[in-house]
């Protein structure tokens, strides 16, 4: 029965199906993770700038996008701005922008944390021995930012990773799709397909996020101690 339930791994070209499904989900949180990356360390920046109506719109935009369930962004994007505004838009593509736009909030949060935590005489110290004030930034502020910013980063990234599975509700072929794809396929043939094809889903997975998840752990303990 076992035999029977792994064997539908290796049929056909099943497990080469969900390594190019694994290729969809890892593309799709890469460029994704990069948007965010960018556009997550010019919000944190702005989020610091001490304006009541910039700080307003900043937090009103954090709450909103914390508040709201990705996979309601999904269908809000994929299905409410192609129906309403008649604008075609994929399912990678609103994948894209859905994971950018949490990405981005989470990630300007983590980045006006870093920058706020440094100490204020650390500007003070540095614009007393005749730096300017880009200078200060750059060689004094950057620095220690970037040391407490990257393992929050990583675990970001292998959440965004992980939340990518949503995506299959709105028609992405990616792993989870292609899985039960081959699990609809093969149910009255193999009726433990179920726990291979998931549990080779889990491991793929596994083996992409626990990298990033020990790295961040190691770089953390290693920066604090």
């Amino acid at each position: 029965m076992l035999d029977s339930g792994i064997s539908i791994l290796f049929q056909g070209r099943n497990f080469i199906r969900l390594l190019e499904g694994l290729s969809v989900t890892v593309s799709i949180s890469i460029i994704s993770v990069l948007i965010s990356l960018v556009l997550g360390f010019i919000l944190g920046m702005i989020m610091t700038v001490k304006h009541p109506v910039i700080q307003v719109i900043t937090r009103v935009f954090l709450e909103f996008v914390r508040i709201m369930p990705q996979l309601v962004l999904l269908f809000l994007v994929f299905f409410g701005l192609t129906r309403s505004f008649n604008i075609n838009l994929s399912g990678e593509v609103s994948a894209v922008l859905v994971f950018s736009i949490w990405g981005t909030a989470e990630m300007g949060d983590l980045v006006r944390g870093a920058l706020v935590s440094i100490p204020r005489h650390q500007y003070e110290s540095g614009m007393a021995i005749g730096l300017k004030r880009v200078q200060v930034f750059r060689y004094i502020i950057l620095p220690q930012t970037f040391r407490r910013l990257i393992p929050l980063a990583l675990n970001l990234v292998t959440r965004m990773i992980k939340t990518t599975s949503l995506i299959v509700l709105i028609g992405v072929v990616e792993v989870v799709k292609v899985g039960q794809q081959i699990i609809e396929a093969s149910r009255l043939t193999n009726p433990n397909a179920s726990l291979w094809i998931y549990g080779t889903i889990f491991f793929m997975y596994f083996i992409i996020c626990y990298p990033l998840s020990l790295l961040a752990s190691r770089l953390e303990k290693r920066w604090n101690g």
